[in-house]
């Protein structure tokens, strides 16, 4: 098949259109985070992380913190930022009680902003009501998707729970069967 003059032009233009398309596209805000909830046996803990892209935590603490934020390279924005997700982010014990996470740290590591909380293991703990609300109040699309891992002694291996939160979304909970 022959190629006409004008489609011999026009595909090299083309080809670098959508080249640079799709570079625009992967450099937009991912609206979405990463939470990981695991029941330690060995510290006898429930270990909390959080992982957010740092290119949508960088975007949205310019409105959450204010414009001279900069959580690549300043401890402050950094602690600000972190403070805010722990903020975000809340467990109950079964009957509705608070669950009080610490602070452990917080770090960037590549592309992702890094917060750690962790607390106690209560007794007799048989679920948890969890609530994320991290960067929905500036993106109505946010999800925040949130892994529950436990142990399950019966089987001797490990159960793990997922749930996406988006804003709508109000407390959920997750069923802890040991």
């Amino acid at each position: 098949m022959k190629l006409s003059f004008i489609t011999q032009k026009l595909m090299p233009i083309l080809t670098m259109f959508v080249m640079m398309m799709s570079t625009v596209v992967s450099a937009h805000q991912q609206k979405e985070a990463y939470s990981s909830i695991l029941f330690n046996e060995r510290t006898n803990n429930i270990e909390v992380s959080h992982r957010f892209y740092l290119h949508d935590a960088e975007h949205a603490i310019a409105d959450i913190l204010g414009s001279n934020s900069d959580l690549l390279s300043d401890p402050t924005s950094q602690q600000n930022f972190a403070t805010y997700i722990q903020k975000q982010f809340r467990l109950l014990d079964q009957s509705k009680k608070t669950l009080a996470l610490g602070s452990v740290g917080f770090e960037v590591e590549g592309k992702y902003f890094w917060v750690y909380q962790e607390i106690a293991q209560p007794d007799n703990l048989s679920a948890i009501y969890i609530k994320m609300r991290a960067l929905q109040d500036e993106w109505p699309g946010q999800i925040n998707q949130i892994n529950v891992e436990y142990s399950d002694q019966p089987t001797n291996g490990n159960k793990v729970r997922s749930v996406r939160v988006s804003e709508d979304d109000d407390w959920q909970r997750i069923e802890i069967e040991r």
